[in-house]
């Protein structure tokens, strides 16, 4: 089936969609992806939720769309989600406006979140869960008017998200807010109501996470957040986050004019630390995330000097067991203080 209508931003025509061709009519405003890629119908598969999740396909079992593919399950919803400001308007439905399709409620949450079998006889109702994508269970609940997104992991798991959010801030860098709520990390929606748009780095330099095409990438866009991925990935690698992919990370932009403000909060922290375990390698020797490191900062002139203009706290044993007091969840906090530490001296004695 071909798609005819516009892509909006709020009540803005962004593009009109003509047989499933965008013919762009503001430019600054259109989402990075389609900047790069202009198939819209690889855009909106982007914002589906993972079919793999057992919960997300009870999820769709409940709302009757198991026969849905992904484009289809998106635009029962109009494409629209939490953290941006898009959506799709189909041709026949030129007096629909942003308020009428924005989410109001999530009826949803605990069949998302857990598989609650109470939710699964509800009603169909326009839930942000079919725009709420990632691997793990998850759900967005609205909470005094804010949006919280929550998540499902083990004590390791929630302890290395938590954690690094504290160590991150510690570092000065700009991280999403996260706490414990019981047997669940939840975190505050950073864009504050679409205030702003999210953009995953995917738009920009599609799946390849590797960092010097990355950095160059960012570089071209704005050095301001060239510097601020140097130090994402600096913690990424004291923290020996495995799983930073270009839908983990990316730009905020401004609503009205679609300027890059800046490197998102950094978030998604929970493949990382001692979250699969206390790794055997305390001493981060033959370490693969700092030799990356390395070799951006070693390629990549510009990343070094940026590197070594940063004015980062003191980096001790006093600073990492303060940020694991703040957690709350009993761990080896002798370990996480020379894990992290001799990453940092691998790194300093290499550069």
């Amino acid at each position: 089936m071909k798609l005819n209508g516009y892509l909006m931003s709020r009540d803005t025509v962004i593009a009109e969609v003509v047989n499933s061709e965008l013919k762009i009519i503001n430019e600054e405003l259109l989402p990075f992806f389609l900047r790069r890629n202009s198939d819209i119908e690889s855009w909106l598969e982007n914002r589906a939720i993972d079919g793999h999740r057992t919960n997300s396909r009870l999820l769709k079992k409940a709302m009757r769309l198991s026969n849905y593919d992904d484009i289809a399950v998106v635009l029962k919803v109009k494409a629209a989600t939490i953290i941006d400001t898009y959506w799709f308007k189909d041709s026949s439905e030129s007096s629909l406006t942003y308020e009428d399709i924005v989410f109001k409620e999530n009826v949803f949450d605990k069949l998302a979140l857990y598989g609650d079998p109470d939710s699964f006889n509800y009603n169909y109702s326009s839930t942000p869960e079919l725009t709420n994508i990632g691997s793990f269970e998850k759900c967005w609940r609205l909470i005094d008017g804010h949006w919280w997104l929550y998540k499902k992991g083990n004590e390791l798991e929630r302890f290395s998200e938590l954690f690094i959010c504290e160590f991150g801030k510690a570092l000065s860098l700009s991280m999403a807010e996260y706490e414990l709520d019981d047997d669940y990390v939840r975190s505050w929606d950073f864009t504050n109501g679409a205030s702003v748009n999210y953009e995953a780095a995917e738009g920009i330099v599609g799946d390849n996470d590797e960092y010097v095409f990355n950095f160059q990438a960012f570089e071209e866009i704005s050095q301001e957040v060239a510097r601020q991925y140097i130090v994402m990935i600096y913690v990424d690698t004291l923290c020996f986050n495995m799983d930073r992919h270009t839908k983990n990370y990316g730009i905020l932009r401004d609503v009205q004019t679609g300027k890059v403000l800046e490197l998102a909060p950094n978030y998604d922290n929970n493949i990382a630390l001692i979250s699969r375990g206390y790794p055997k390698n305390v001493e981060r020797r033959n370490d693969k995330l700092v030799e990356l490191f390395f070799e951006l900062l070693n390629k990549q002139p510009q990343a070094l000097k940026y590197f070594k203009e940063l004015h980062l706290p003191k980096l001790d044993r006093t600073l990492i067991l303060k940020c694991c007091k703040k957690v709350q969840i009993k761990v080896d906090e002798e370990f996480i203080c020379s894990f992290i530490l001799n990453a940092n001296e691998q790194i300093f004695r290499s550069i």
